[in-house]
Protein backbone atom coordinates (compact mmCIF):
# COMPACT_ATOMS: atom_id res chain seq x y z
CA UNK A 1 0.00 0.00 0.00
CA UNK A 2 1.06 3.27 -0.68
CA UNK A 3 3.25 5.22 2.08
CA UNK A 4 1.70 8.35 3.19
CA UNK A 5 4.55 11.05 3.96
CA UNK A 6 3.19 14.48 5.21
CA UNK A 7 5.91 16.91 5.41
CA UNK A 8 5.19 21.12 5.12
CA UNK A 9 1.44 21.03 6.45
CA UNK A 10 0.19 19.06 9.60
CA UNK A 11 -2.60 16.76 9.13
CA UNK A 12 -5.19 17.38 12.25
CA UNK A 13 -5.95 14.37 14.01
CA UNK A 14 -8.62 14.41 16.64
CA UNK A 15 -7.45 12.82 20.43
CA UNK A 16 -10.03 9.46 20.68
CA UNK A 17 -8.46 8.38 24.32
CA UNK A 18 -6.12 9.90 26.49
CA UNK A 19 -4.54 6.98 29.19
CA UNK A 20 -2.30 7.86 32.05
CA UNK A 21 0.86 5.94 32.13
CA UNK A 22 2.95 7.31 34.56
CA UNK A 23 3.49 10.87 36.61
CA UNK A 24 3.89 13.55 33.58
CA UNK A 25 3.93 10.57 30.79
CA UNK A 26 0.68 10.34 28.78
CA UNK A 27 -0.67 8.46 25.70
CA UNK A 28 -2.89 10.06 23.18
CA UNK A 29 -4.98 7.75 20.75
CA UNK A 30 -5.43 9.70 18.23
CA UNK A 31 -7.34 9.49 14.59
CA UNK A 32 -6.77 11.37 11.12
CA UNK A 33 -9.78 13.74 10.42
CA UNK A 34 -9.07 12.61 6.77
CA UNK A 35 -10.00 9.35 7.06
CA UNK A 36 -7.87 8.43 3.59
CA UNK A 37 -4.95 8.75 6.00
CA UNK A 38 -6.15 5.83 8.37
CA UNK A 39 -5.28 3.11 5.58
CA UNK A 40 -1.75 4.81 4.04
CA UNK A 41 -0.73 6.63 7.02
CA UNK A 42 2.37 4.03 7.40
CA UNK A 43 5.67 4.01 9.89
CA UNK A 44 8.26 2.02 10.47
CA UNK A 45 9.39 1.46 13.92
CA UNK A 46 11.92 3.95 15.75
CA UNK A 47 10.85 6.80 13.02
CA UNK A 48 9.68 9.52 14.65
CA UNK A 49 6.67 12.67 13.79
CA UNK A 50 6.64 16.57 14.36
CA UNK A 51 3.23 17.12 16.50
CA UNK A 52 1.54 20.66 17.08
CA UNK A 53 -0.30 21.48 19.73
CA UNK A 54 -2.37 24.56 17.70
CA UNK A 55 -1.06 27.61 19.31
CA UNK A 56 1.57 26.38 21.86
CA UNK A 57 4.17 24.87 19.06
CA UNK A 58 5.44 21.84 17.47
CA UNK A 59 8.17 19.34 18.78
CA UNK A 60 9.31 15.80 17.45
CA UNK A 61 7.73 12.78 19.52
CA UNK A 62 8.72 8.96 18.99
CA UNK A 63 6.39 6.55 17.53
CA UNK A 64 5.52 4.02 19.76
CA UNK A 65 2.89 1.78 17.62
CA UNK A 66 3.72 -1.00 15.86
CA UNK A 67 3.24 -0.44 12.15
CA UNK A 68 0.53 -3.04 11.37
CA UNK A 69 -2.74 -3.96 13.15
CA UNK A 70 -2.05 -1.15 16.35
CA UNK A 71 -3.99 2.02 16.92
CA UNK A 72 -1.94 5.38 16.19
CA UNK A 73 -1.23 6.96 19.40
CA UNK A 74 1.79 9.00 20.97
CA UNK A 75 3.14 8.87 24.29
CA UNK A 76 4.01 12.26 25.81
CA UNK A 77 6.22 12.96 28.81
CA UNK A 78 5.28 16.80 30.07
CA UNK A 79 8.78 18.28 30.10
CA UNK A 80 8.48 22.06 28.73
CA UNK A 81 5.53 24.55 27.16
CA UNK A 82 4.45 22.63 24.44
CA UNK A 83 4.23 19.31 26.25
CA UNK A 84 2.74 21.07 28.62
CA UNK A 85 0.18 21.95 26.91
CA UNK A 86 -0.64 18.81 25.14
CA UNK A 87 -1.44 17.42 28.55
CA UNK A 88 -3.34 19.68 29.14
CA UNK A 89 -5.61 18.81 26.03
CA UNK A 90 -8.90 16.26 26.59
CA UNK A 91 -10.36 13.44 23.64
CA UNK A 92 -12.44 15.58 20.83
CA UNK A 93 -9.72 18.14 21.03
CA UNK A 94 -7.05 18.82 17.63
CA UNK A 95 -3.34 18.31 16.99
CA UNK A 96 -1.39 18.55 14.10
CA UNK A 97 0.87 15.76 12.82
CA UNK A 98 4.05 15.87 9.88
CA UNK A 99 6.21 12.29 9.34
CA UNK A 100 6.64 10.47 9.75
CA UNK A 101 10.43 10.97 9.79
CA UNK A 102 13.95 9.16 10.06
CA UNK A 103 15.01 5.63 9.48
CA UNK A 104 13.71 3.57 11.68
CA UNK A 105 14.62 0.23 13.72
CA UNK A 106 15.68 -2.68 11.16
CA UNK A 107 13.05 -5.26 10.53
CA UNK A 108 13.93 -7.09 7.55
CA UNK A 109 17.33 -7.58 8.11
CA UNK A 110 16.67 -9.39 11.61
CA UNK A 111 15.17 -11.81 10.84
CA UNK A 112 16.22 -15.28 12.49
CA UNK A 113 18.07 -13.63 14.76
CA UNK A 114 17.61 -13.33 18.87
CA UNK A 115 16.44 -9.93 19.50
CA UNK A 116 17.32 -8.38 23.40
CA UNK A 117 15.39 -5.42 24.07
CA UNK A 118 16.61 -3.30 27.47
CA UNK A 119 14.93 -0.13 28.10
CA UNK A 120 14.97 2.24 31.02
CA UNK A 121 12.73 4.63 32.36
CA UNK A 122 10.84 6.36 29.42
CA UNK A 123 13.14 4.82 26.75
CA UNK A 124 10.52 2.01 26.41
CA UNK A 125 8.51 4.23 24.58
CA UNK A 126 10.65 4.10 21.69
CA UNK A 127 11.18 0.24 21.80
CA UNK A 128 7.70 -0.56 22.01
CA UNK A 129 7.11 -0.42 18.22
CA UNK A 130 9.96 -3.11 17.18
CA UNK A 131 8.90 -5.06 20.41
CA UNK A 132 5.26 -5.51 19.26
CA UNK A 133 6.40 -6.00 15.64
CA UNK A 134 8.55 -8.50 16.17
CA UNK A 135 5.89 -9.91 18.53
CA UNK A 136 3.20 -10.43 15.56
CA UNK A 137 5.88 -12.32 13.61
CA UNK A 138 7.30 -14.51 16.44
CA UNK A 139 7.96 -16.89 14.34
CA UNK A 140 10.71 -15.91 11.83
CA UNK A 141 12.86 -14.82 15.22
CA UNK A 142 14.88 -16.62 17.67
CA UNK A 143 14.67 -15.57 21.18
CA UNK A 144 12.99 -12.60 21.87
CA UNK A 145 13.94 -11.07 25.41
CA UNK A 146 12.69 -7.81 27.10
CA UNK A 147 14.41 -6.41 29.98
CA UNK A 148 12.91 -3.31 31.64
CA UNK A 149 14.18 -0.96 34.69
CA UNK A 150 12.31 1.80 36.52
CA UNK A 151 13.22 3.95 39.34
CA UNK A 152 10.20 2.48 41.08
CA UNK A 153 7.34 0.13 40.55
CA UNK A 154 5.16 3.23 39.87
CA UNK A 155 7.43 4.25 37.39
CA UNK A 156 7.21 1.23 35.24
CA UNK A 157 6.04 2.25 31.20
CA UNK A 158 3.32 0.46 29.79
CA UNK A 159 2.06 -1.98 32.53
CA UNK A 160 -0.64 -3.58 30.39
CA UNK A 161 1.54 -4.28 27.93
CA UNK A 162 4.49 -5.81 30.52
CA UNK A 163 1.29 -7.97 31.82
CA UNK A 164 0.81 -9.36 27.75
CA UNK A 165 4.01 -9.55 27.39
CA UNK A 166 4.73 -12.16 30.67
CA UNK A 167 1.96 -13.92 29.42
CA UNK A 168 3.09 -14.29 26.02
CA UNK A 169 4.12 -17.62 25.34
CA UNK A 170 8.18 -18.04 23.93
CA UNK A 171 8.59 -14.58 24.89
CA UNK A 172 10.88 -13.26 27.62
CA UNK A 173 10.23 -10.73 29.99
CA UNK A 174 12.62 -8.99 32.83
CA UNK A 175 11.35 -6.48 34.67
CA UNK A 176 13.22 -4.82 38.17
CA UNK A 177 13.36 -1.91 39.66
CA UNK A 178 16.00 0.49 41.42
CA UNK A 179 13.73 1.41 44.76
CA UNK A 180 11.04 -0.97 45.42
CA UNK A 181 7.99 -0.40 47.65
CA UNK A 182 7.05 -2.54 50.58
CA UNK A 183 4.39 -4.55 48.22
CA UNK A 184 7.37 -4.84 44.97
CA UNK A 185 7.90 -8.61 44.94
CA UNK A 186 10.02 -8.69 41.85
CA UNK A 187 13.63 -8.18 40.82
CA UNK A 188 15.30 -5.22 42.59
CA UNK A 189 18.55 -4.01 40.82
CA UNK A 190 19.69 -1.72 37.51
CA UNK A 191 18.67 -3.39 34.52
CA UNK A 192 21.58 -4.79 33.82
CA UNK A 193 21.70 -7.00 36.89
CA UNK A 194 18.61 -8.78 34.82
CA UNK A 195 21.56 -9.86 32.37
CA UNK A 196 22.98 -12.97 34.05
CA UNK A 197 19.12 -14.50 34.74
CA UNK A 198 18.13 -14.17 31.25
CA UNK A 199 21.09 -15.85 30.33
CA UNK A 200 21.58 -13.65 27.13
CA UNK A 201 22.39 -15.42 23.89
CA UNK A 202 25.67 -13.97 22.09
CA UNK A 203 25.52 -15.67 18.47
CA UNK A 204 23.31 -14.36 15.63
CA UNK A 205 21.92 -11.76 18.28
CA UNK A 206 20.90 -7.96 18.29
CA UNK A 207 20.17 -5.74 20.81
CA UNK A 208 18.09 -2.56 21.01
CA UNK A 209 18.91 0.10 24.14
CA UNK A 210 17.12 2.68 25.10
CA UNK A 211 17.46 5.04 28.34
CA UNK A 212 19.01 7.59 30.16
CA UNK A 213 22.55 8.23 29.33
CA UNK A 214 24.30 6.87 32.55
CA UNK A 215 22.09 3.23 31.99
CA UNK A 216 22.75 3.42 28.79
CA UNK A 217 26.49 3.34 28.97
CA UNK A 218 26.72 0.82 31.48
CA UNK A 219 23.80 -1.85 29.77
CA UNK A 220 26.27 -1.05 26.50
CA UNK A 221 29.48 -2.29 28.41
CA UNK A 222 27.69 -5.25 29.74
CA UNK A 223 26.63 -6.16 26.29
CA UNK A 224 30.06 -6.15 24.89
CA UNK A 225 31.49 -7.62 27.39
CA UNK A 226 29.82 -10.62 26.32
CA UNK A 227 30.48 -10.49 22.96
CA UNK A 228 27.72 -8.94 21.46
CA UNK A 229 29.26 -6.46 19.05
CA UNK A 230 28.88 -2.62 18.59
CA UNK A 231 27.38 -2.81 14.96
CA UNK A 232 24.79 -4.90 16.57
CA UNK A 233 23.87 -2.75 19.49
CA UNK A 234 21.07 -0.40 17.91
CA UNK A 235 19.71 2.77 20.22
CA UNK A 236 18.45 6.03 19.63
CA UNK A 237 19.34 9.69 19.64
CA UNK A 238 17.74 12.73 21.26
CA UNK A 239 17.96 16.35 19.47
CA UNK A 240 15.72 19.10 19.51
CA UNK A 241 14.65 18.72 15.99
CA UNK A 242 13.08 21.73 14.60
CA UNK A 243 11.68 20.79 10.50
CA UNK A 244 12.60 17.21 10.48
CA UNK A 245 13.88 17.10 7.41
CA UNK A 246 16.75 17.90 7.17
CA UNK A 247 16.96 21.90 6.35
CA UNK A 248 17.25 23.64 9.54
CA UNK A 249 20.67 21.91 10.67
CA UNK A 250 19.24 22.37 14.28
CA UNK A 251 19.59 18.40 15.38
CA UNK A 252 23.62 17.89 13.49
CA UNK A 253 25.48 16.06 15.57
CA UNK A 254 29.44 16.35 13.90
CA UNK A 255 28.63 15.12 10.18
CA UNK A 256 24.91 13.58 10.89
CA UNK A 257 21.58 14.49 11.02
CA UNK A 258 19.41 13.41 13.40
CA UNK A 259 16.44 13.28 11.51
CA UNK A 260 17.44 11.99 8.21
CA UNK A 261 20.37 9.73 9.23
CA UNK A 262 18.56 8.64 12.40
CA UNK A 263 17.01 8.55 14.79
CA UNK A 264 18.34 5.12 14.85
CA UNK A 265 22.03 4.06 14.79
CA UNK A 266 24.50 1.42 15.92
CA UNK A 267 26.80 1.52 18.74
CA UNK A 268 29.39 1.26 16.10
CA UNK A 269 27.98 4.26 14.52
CA UNK A 270 27.79 6.52 17.82
CA UNK A 271 31.23 6.28 19.01
CA UNK A 272 32.49 7.75 15.47
CA UNK A 273 30.36 11.08 16.45
CA UNK A 274 32.56 12.36 19.11
CA UNK A 275 32.12 13.57 22.28
CA UNK A 276 29.41 15.76 21.36
CA UNK A 277 26.84 12.92 21.73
Amino acid sequence: MKVTTIVNVPEVVTIDEIREEIKDVKTFYLSFDKKEYQDTFKIRSGQFVMCTVFGSGEFAVSLPPSPENDRFHLTVKQVGKVTTALHELEPGDKLGIRGPFGNGFPFEEIKGKNVIYVAGGIGLIPLRSSIVHVLQHKEEFGRVIVMHGAQTPEALMYKDNLKEWQNFDGFETYITVDNPTPDWTGETGFVHTLFDKANLPVENTVAFVCGPPIMFNTVIGELMKRGISDESIYSTLERHMKCGVGKCQHCAIGRTLVCTDGPVYTFRQIKTLGEEI
